[in-house]
């Protein structure tokens, strides 16, 4: 995902406006694997004029388990793979690189002066007259505990009622993509020193519903799973879950989570008479990678 907003203002009084991005293609660029992309300013800009642009982009499955396999009692190192240079086809003139590690534990990084590590934050640069498609190869190796939880497939059943309800029905195939777990498994270790026993495994998922959802169910192939909270307000509803057993890296749980909601809350009618459903389709579990994503629709005839 790459976005792109135009920042005006000063300080605190600063204001972003969304810009159009598409990718493109760049003929004359050299042979490197990577996509480009095109940012359409909201108004062009003349000789000796600037503007300040904020650019976000997101990475999946970009992180590389180092070592590949751990045990229960390990904690979970990454490698991450990057560039000192950001990789841009005009003159840089100036730039500064920071990466933030999610702790203070890392194993090594690559060094390219002018480099400085504080706490968390290792600094590369400032780097003064870059020529275009300057890179500069460096990759950090860090603790990083954080669930690596990935949806393999999701099949998202969305059926409307004729009696004034939409039926949600969602078909999960979950895994645990960070380092293999290696050796036996042992529940007494994991359930009295969980900090530092399967630190990188993890045990609850957080679903967040649209608000007024009713009949909520969470079951597998066995059959239904008691271990799921619901916390609702006006605003929305908090569905948290609890696998039969928890996951480590390379072990994988299917599972189903279905609830309802009242139509009128989604469904619209135009002037000319013509009737819009206005929902949100997508994964609702918090910080999810989904790797496949399949929508069903199911309207009355």
């Amino acid at each position: 995902m790459v976005d792109a907003s135009a920042i005006k203002g000063k300080r605190k009084k600063t204001t972003s406006v969304r810009l159009e991005v598409k990718p493109t293609e760049l003929p004359d660029a050299p042979p490197i694997d990577t996509k480009y992309f095109t940012i359409y300013l909201a108004n062009p800009l003349n000789s000796g004029e600037s503007t300040t642009l904020e650019v976000l982009y997101v990475f999946t499955h970009f992180l590389e388990p180092f070592p590949a396999e751990i045990a229960q009692s390990e904690s979970q190192l990454v490698f991450y793979h990057d560039t000192a240079l950001i990789l841009s086809p005009y003159h840089i003139k100036q730039q500064t690189t920071f990466i933030k590690t999610p702790s203070t534990k890392v194993e090594s990084f690559i060094r390219m002066e002018p480099t400085n590590r504080v706490g968390t934050e290792i600094k590369y640069g400032p780097y003064e007259d870059r020529p275009p498609y300057s890179i500069s190869p460096i990759h950090v190796h860090f603790e990083n505990n954080s669930p690596f939880a990935v949806v393999e497939e999701l099949v998202q059943e969305i059926e409307i009622s004729h009696w004034g309800n939409i039926q949600v029905t969602e078909h999960y195939k979950l895994v645990h993509a960070g380092a293999r777990h290696k050796g036996v498994f042992s529940r007494v270790d994991y359930q009295s020193r969980q900090s530092s026993n399967g630190a990188s495994s993890f045990r609850y998922l957080l679903a967040r519903l649209p608000p007024r959802v009713h009949s909520v169910y969470y079951r597998d192939e066995i059959g239904n799973i008691s271990s799921s909270h619901l916390r609702t307000d006006s605003l929305k509803s908090e569905l948290e879950i609890e696998p039969r057993y928890p996951l480590f890296g390379g072990w994988k749980a299917t599972f189903v989570i279905g609830y309802g909601l009242p139509l009128q809350d989604f469904l619209f009618e135009s002037s000319d008479d013509k009737r819009y459903l206005n929902f949100t389709f997508g994964c609702p579990l918090i910080g999810m990678v989904v790797d496949k994503l399949t929508i069903k629709v199911g309207l009355v005839e």
